[in-house]
């Protein structure tokens, strides 16, 4: 879905180069601002553009399967970017029964064009999460395990307060540019994918919130907060990674 869209493959080129060893920390973080840009821009484009014809842009539903560790933490990456990008979720636990480990099955609901957009952020921020994890050190005494879930759980906030705000300044950049209605768009699309997710799933219940003891929080909050996307590493081999 993603690969054939040239607008992401252009966003995938510039984050290949904002995780180029050879960039600077200033440059990465110009780099994946500016995907972070284009990518916000990309996805009003496409709900103009629905607005104005309908049918171009349908509503669905994508599954990812977590498995491997951090499950949890992972699973609760993927929400942070779908609800700033105006999608829903929905997911289950499962086994494997060929190896007896438990897994995460996720569901997104959204349209077809922020499916695209949650498919590349999620599989390169959650590979930069576990690596960016490792460096983490928690205090004398603290458990390993505790510090790393705060740290992962502090990386998903700053990432999707990163992703809201690049999604409002293109807002504001497109009522500067003298075109009107899209913030409005936007809140109807919230609403319809709302109204679809309902329909497919009309008895769920919100989850609990989670309640992480580690002082891994601010840790994951600075490392979110200058994160790069990690394009390079979207193919196949990368996802294997995460088993």
């Amino acid at each position: 879905m993603t690969e054939t869209n040239p607008k992401l493959a252009t966003i995938k080129a510039l984050l290949a180069k904002a995780e180029d060893p050879a960039s600077s920390p200033q440059e990465a973080e110009a780099y994946f601002a500016k995907a972070a840009g284009l990518m916000a821009k990309h996805g009003i484009e496409q709900a103009m553009l629905a607005d104005a014809e309908p049918g171009t842009d349908k509503l669905d539903s994508q599954e990812f399967k977590i498995e491997g560790k951090y499950m949890p933490d992972r699973a609760n990456l993927l929400f942070a970017i779908s609800h700033a990008l105006g999608a829903q979720n929905i997911y289950w636990s499962r086994t494997n029964w060929n190896t007896g480990k438990r897994y995460r099955l996720v569901r997104i609901y959204a349209h077809a064009s922020t499916l695209a957009r949650i498919d590349v952020l999620f599989t390169s921020l959650q590979l930069q999460a576990l690596n960016g994890v490792q460096h983490g050190r928690p205090m004398l005494g603290e458990s390993t395990t505790a510090y790393r879930k705060s740290w992962l759980s502090g990386f998903s906030s700053a990432v999707r307060k990163r992703l809201e705000l690049a999604e409002e300044s293109a807002v504001q950049e497109v009522g500067e540019r003298g075109v009107t209605g899209a913030e409005l768009v936007l809140v109807k699309r919230e609403q319809a994918v709302e109204a679809y997710f309902k329909g497919q799933h009309p008895g769920v219940k919100t989850a609990p919130k989670r309640r992480l003891t580690g002082v891994g929080w601010k840790d994951g909050v600075k490392a979110g907060a200058s994160a790069d996307l990690g394009g390079s590493r979207l193919g196949g081999g990368a996802r294997k990674q995460l088993a």
